[in-house]
């Protein structure tokens, strides 16, 4: 296995892991929300796709808005600490979808073209 393999499998292990303690915590901060809408919760995030039926920009930013890790910690610290359930729980989904979406390889995107995201293209 060359290093390159090495290092996206050792990525891909780190980010699954941070998945799996952001699903955890989302069990302690569940707002009493059932599972299945928890389920459906995870791939909200995605939704922000729907800014590509503008254009590649609009869609590059609204698709990185949404999976931006520094975002999702910020919501996240601010909910833990002004004690609002209902934040921390959003912080904490962000991170566990976009953790998610990084261990299959997908990454933030580049304006150009929806295909070309920080961890390469995908696709090919």
């Amino acid at each position: 296995m060359n290093q390159q393999k090495v290092m996206d499998f050792t990525i891909r292990i780190e980010e699954a892991a941070i998945t799996a303690i952001a699903i955890y915590f989302l069990t302690k901060y569940n707002l009493g929300l059932s599972v299945w809408l928890w389920v459906l919760l995870f791939f909200a995030p995605d939704l922000s796709m729907i800014g590509y039926l503008v254009n590649t920009r609009v869609g590059a930013f609204t698709y990185n808005l949404f999976h931006h890790r520094a975002v999702a910690i910020v919501l996240l610290a601010a909910g833990f600490a002004m004690h609002i359930d209902v934040l921390t729980s959003v912080g904490l989904l962000l991170v566990a979808h976009s953790s998610f979406d990084r261990m299959l390889g997908y990454g933030l995107k580049f304006p150009d073209d929806f295909k070309h995201t920080s961890l390469g293209w995908t696709g090919k």
